[in-house]
């Protein structure tokens, strides 16, 4: 069985868009006492996981390059931090660094990290022939990544023996049973949680990939799972959910281009108990 410990490990080594890291906080007296295996099917940047060190666990995320890189942390991270500081952090090399293509799984995984850091707000977008194209975002210190965190990442990979999978979320879901785990952050923006939620929303996650979602999730439960989901706070989302109780999370928007635009939003965290 896999508890949850009291003390700091290893820290996510990437910025990703609607990350729960400042969360983490108002999430975690929402967890069980402990589980069997755990599971995310929306890994990003892996902060609960990194949190709890689960004894076992099934990550997965739909961008490709992402997952690559948490492959690579797991089997080699001296070589991944290699790579991913071979270079000075400044808006010459970024883009230097954009736009080369290809190599080995280490070339490949130290670049993305290296972009991550220098993207505006961490951003990840692609073109659409898949080339990363997010525009220097100017940081404000040259700190990429430091190899100790790395070796931590790696180190709690391979405690569980962590499956990293590219996939759809349905399939990952699918394999917990009683007594697992599984934390669910998909896609989602809060800025428009009281006006065009859905249709803005469509873009990034569909409303008929909301709807598989939330079967996935109760289907779980049904099984015996304990199940967290995160998601926007708006009425048609709680409704997917009607078994679930809801908690209402707030944060400080940072997605905003300017800091007067930036403000307190809301989230929902829906728990499903078997």
């Amino acid at each position: 069985m896999s508890e949850a410990p009291t003390r700091r490990t290893a820290q996510p080594f990437i910025s990703w868009a609607g990350s729960k890291r400042k969360l983490l906080e108002q999430i975690k007296p929402h967890l069980p006492s402990s589980f069997d295996r755990y599971f995310e099917p929306f890994l990003g940047g892996g902060s609960l996981f990194l949190h709890l060190r689960p004894s076992s666990a099934y990550l997965n995320d739909a961008c490709l390059p992402l997952v690559d890189t948490w492959r690579a942390v797991k089997r080699n991270p001296m070589g991944v931090h290699r790579e991913a500081t071979r270079r000075p952090l400044d808006k010459v090399s970024y883009y230097e660094a954009r736009a080369e293509r290809g190599g080995g799984y280490l070339q490949r995984s130290g670049r993305f990290i290296y972009l991550n850091k220098g993207a505006f707000n961490g951003l990840y977008r692609v073109n659409l022939r898949g080339e990363f194209n997010v525009p220097w975002g100017a940081p404000k210190s040259g700190f990429i990544c430091d190899l100790e965190n790395l070796e931590e990442v790696s180190r709690t990979l391979n405690d569980a023996d962590a499956t990293i999978t590219h996939g759809d979320f349905a399939d990952v879901l699918a394999r917990s049973s009683r007594g697992d785990l599984a934390f669910i952050d998909p896609p989602y923006v809060t800025s428009h949680n009281n006006n065009g939620f859905i249709a803005y929303n469509e873009k990034i996650f569909s409303w008929s990939d909301q709807e598989r979602l939330a079967a996935a999730a109760r289907a779980a439960v049904s099984r015996g799972s304990y199940v967290l989901v995160t998601n926007a706070h708006h009425d048609s989302v709680t409704a997917l959910y009607p078994d679930f109780e809801t908690i209402v999370l707030e944060r400080s928007s940072t997605l905003a281009a300017s800091k007067e635009k930036r403000g307190r939003t809301s989230e929902v965290l829906m728990i499903g108990r078997p």
